[in-house]
């Protein structure tokens, strides 16, 4: 893929009907259109780069829909540059400053550390403490393993799909990493977006798994009845002796919306990038999740300082950082007032690619957790009553039966504390009766 420049319009151009998603004109070449308006067109004809108009995003049904429309999804496009000179930034300013333009970026590569995996197979008991601390084992004893009809998106490395903890309860999933210039630099497959997102580095199989594995050789998942839906939204690349997930932040987004359109009732994001340039990176698809329903949660960051990397940074979205094995907050957990809870982040046992298991440490390990207790929620009520739980209704149960680490309300590394899930269950049976 080429460089593209993502453009959000006031409104939608006149000749919108005619232009093409970018998926489909990668497809079929035939659907080419070269301008998108008169004003846009001038800009870049003044610099001779010639580009390719596409939208950047695909309506959920044939005609675009109120929601779709409120956030702002049918009027961003893709201009992908024919051309592989660097951009003058002298054409992304005088874009910006078009009154029919709204905002007007270059498309950007987004980086997630992906902790080292330690494979290692041990019995099914090993790693059941950062289950117990949480209440897991009563909690699906005493409630609910989940139920079948609660999917929880995982974006992520893509999942192993042949994994036995996990073939059963994953659903037709997505790849959407299609990275630009990234020959000698990936690891595995990094071109060419399609409808196999299988894992080749471990770190979304190790995330699914705490989320909804059966349990045969690890402890069960949070959610062993849920289902998965996988979305391969990070390639991994070699920096240094370190590997880390990368993946186009604009194809994150359309993988963000795919997974909503496609029946995600909670998406878990074990990933994060900074703001680097203007905007704020994924609101759009934010805006979107919390209108059609979806809750999302995402992972806080290993960097152990007070920093804010986005999903996580957003309203909406529960954003999660680590404790280790004495209770205590991780020295690499990334904090500040976006953080909302705490959960085991240190030497968890769960899946790993070839049908083996691994231990990790991050709080892209502990978001899973909390991700997996949102669909617990969700299920009992369903369950229970056949009452669909709102996401403030969520957030509500998890605030005020969290752990807290001190005195304060909300804490400044913890949150509202450590997700306590048998309480979470507890409060809503009585909220219910």
């Amino acid at each position: 893929m080429k460089w593209h420049v993502r453009l959000k319009l006031e409104r939608p151009p006149a000749n919108d009907g005619a232009i093409p998603h970018w998926q489909k004109l990668i497809a079929d070449q035939s659907l080419v259109k070269t301008r998108l308006h008169p004003d846009v067109d001038a800009v870049f004809d003044r610099y001779q780069f010639p580009f390719w108009v596409t939208k950047e995003y695909d309506s959920a049904e044939r005609q675009w829909s109120r929601s779709e429309c409120d956030c702002g999804l049918d009027r961003i496009y893709r201009l992908i540059l024919q051309s592989h000179r660097a951009l003058p930034p002298a054409v992304l300013q005088q874009l910006s400053q078009l009154p029919i333009v709204e905002s007007a970026a270059m498309g950007d590569i987004g980086y997630a550390d992906l902790p080292e995996l330690q494979p290692m197979q041990m019995s099914v008991t090993t790693g059941a403490r950062s289950r117990l601390v949480i209440g897991v084992p009563e909690a699906h004893q005493l409630f609910t393993r989940g139920a079948p009809t609660i999917t929880i998106a995982v974006l992520d490395t893509g999942v192993d799909l042949n994994h036995p903890e996990l073939a059963e309860v994953l659903l037709p999933g997505y790849d959407f990493v299609d990275i630009i210039n990234g020959a000698g630099k990936f690891v595995g497959d990094f071109l060419g977006f399609d409808e196999d997102p299988e894992d080749e580095v471990g770190h979304g199989t190790h995330v699914a798994g705490i989320i909804a594995a059966k349990g045969d050789r690890m402890p069960p998942g949070v959610v062993p009845q849920c289902r998965i839906l996988p979305v391969r939204v990070l390639g991994a690349m070699k920096k240094g002796n370190k590997r880390i997930g990368s993946g186009l932040i604009d194809n994150i987004n359309v993988g963000i919306k795919w997974a909503i359109d496609h029946g995600a009732d909670v998406m878990n994001m074990s990933l994060g990038v900074k703001s680097t340039g203007g905007g704020l990176p994924h609101q759009e698809v934010v805006d979107y999740a919390q209108r059609k329903g979806v809750t999302l949660v995402a992972a806080s960051g290993n960097d152990g300082k007070e920093e804010s990397y986005y999903p996580g940074a957003l309203p909406h979205v529960i954003t999660v950082g680590a404790i280790d094995e004495l209770d205590k907050i991780a020295p690499f957990s990334t904090y500040g007032k976006q953080v909302d809870f705490v959960a085991p982040g240190t030497d968890i046992y769960s899946s790993y690619i070839k049908d083996d298991y691994a231990f990790s440490t991050g709080t892209s390990h502990a978001a899973p957790f909390v991700s997996g207790a949102v669909a617990l929620l969700k299920s009992y009520a369903l369950i229970k009553t056949g009452i669909n739980l709102r996401d403030q209704q969520i957030k509500y149960l998890l605030q005020q039966t969290a752990d807290k680490f001190d005195q304060r309300f909300k804490h400044r590394k913890a949150g509202f504390g450590k997700l306590n899930l048998l309480d979470a269950l507890r409060l809503l049976d009585y909220k219910l009766r």
